[in-house]
């Protein structure tokens, strides 16, 4: 069954028996809000059938991987909607077997969210006539179907998955990233489960942050080139070595593991897995040791071109403790002079010029430094403080939303590099 892509009723799908949900899949996590949109739709199907006899309903494209070592069908992609219509289908006939709701779960997030979502549609049936219940019940089985897409080949199921998720709502790089180094685990299923199920219990927006507005645009200004967003076109970046490559530079790699540098590759699998927790923990002592050196209190400004020089002042310490793994409060001091120089030379601030001034290149019609660049050379921790950070004069400083707000700002400069008097 499935040697080729088919379109089969949902009834067909939901009573296979060797239908799987596979440990690298993420928890079930469609809320209530998503249960009823659904809910909305298959209305709008049963409406049609009624005034079309011929009319049916693609309720969306599923991948499966056909696993010849168990005969089990492994859901790839599709699980969210496979499990709602389970969960329906339950609640409109209670006595039924649903094969795939009796899997057994290893996530509690999947088992709180499917109780949830029944009580919700046995809820919204309760106020239906057994006539509009016999309409569902119908539909499931001949008027409502699925694409299927199988492959005994579970690498190219996760190529389906990554095309199917670029096409229509694109995932979020990092997704695509996940589902990429998963795949090269495939030979350690234990150890993909547990890597999910931590994976799962990190903030998304924390590691879409730390790839948008730290890994990413480090990655490039060391290079002196100015970057851009980061988008599913970029995730090559991060798709690391093979363990298997030969090659000397890929040897090395492995060798190295899991000692992580930004500028360096990694081993891809389940180093990247712990490459991001890498990251987000020395985001976090990054933080820590800026207010310990009692920084956070200079990081306080309003405004679009002040976060943006919040966030170069992150970026730029994030890399120096990269690379030498120290919190020297004297270094940490001149990045933060060097970092918030560009918000006082300008009169608006904004990310392009932010970029130019990360990378070296010319601000308005003055010379700067390429900060990333030039920690890179650094061989040893003293060589940081051998950079010149060049000052501003008085009649240089561009920046003035309010007299007030530029006094503020170039006295915190001053204090962090030590001088007393007027900038000079």
């Amino acid at each position: 069954m499935f040697e080729h892509p088919e379109i089969v009723s949902v009834d067909t799908v939901l009573q296979l028996k060797n239908l799987n949900l596979p440990n690298y899949q993420r928890p079930y996590k469609w809320s209530v809000k998503n249960v009823s949109a659904l809910m909305e739709d298959l209305e709008f199907a049963i409406d049609q059938t009624n005034k079309y006899p011929d009319f049916k309903y693609r309720v969306g494209t599923i991948i499966l991987h056909n696993d010849e070592t168990n005969g089990a069908l492994n859901i790839v992609d599709g699980q969210q909607r496979i499990i709602t219509l389970a969960l329906i289908c339950k609640a409109l006939d209670a006595s039924g077997s649903v094969p795939i709701l009796e899997t057994k779960l290893s996530s509690k997030v999947s088992e709180e969210n499917i109780r949830r979502n029944f009580l919700a549609i046995r809820s919204y049936f309760a106020e239906k006539s057994s006539i509009e219940k016999k309409r569902f019940i119908e539909a499931v089985s001949s008027d409502l179907e699925f694409v299927v897409v199988a492959t005994k080949s579970l690498p190219e199921a996760f190529q389906l998955f990554d095309s199917q998720n670029t096409r229509g709502r694109a995932l979020d790089p990092h997704d695509l990233l996940k589902a990429f180094h998963l795949r090269e685990m495939r030979d350690h299923p234990n150890e993909m489960k547990h890597t999910v199920d931590k994976w799962e219990r990190t903030d998304p927006k924390e590691i879409h942050i730390l790839f948008q507005y730290y890994l990413f645009p480090i990655k490039h200004w060391i290079e002196k080139d100015k970057g851009h967003r980061f988008t599913s076109a970029d995730i090559d970046e991060f798709k690391g070595v093979s363990f298997d490559l030969q090659y000397y530079y890929a040897m090395r790699t492995v060798k190295g593991m899991p000692v992580f540098q930004i500028d360096q590759t990694f081993v891809s699998g389940k180093n990247f897995f712990e490459y991001v927790e890498h990251y987000l923990n020395l985001l976090s002592d990054v933080k820590a040791a800026v207010s310990k050196a009692e920084l956070d209190l200079f990081l306080s400004g309003t405004g679009v071109g002040f976060s943006y020089a919040k966030q170069l002042f992150y970026c730029v310490v994030l890399y120096y403790c990269d690379r030498f793994r120290n919190f020297d409060d004297r270094v940490i001091k001149r990045l933060y002079a060097w970092a918030f120089m560009v918000r006082l030379q300008m009169q608006k601030l904004g990310f392009d010029t932010v970029r130019n001034y990360a990378i070296g290149e010319k601000v308005g019609d003055k010379e700067t430094i390429p900060m990333f660049y030039l920690l890179q050379k650094c061989m040893k921790e003293s060589d940081v403080l051998r950079i010149m950070i060049p000052m501003l004069s008085s009649e240089e400083i561009r920046y003035s939303p309010s007299s007030d707000d530029k006094i503020l700002l170039l006295s915190k400069v001053q204090r962090i590099m030590g001088l007393s008097g007027g900038v000079e």
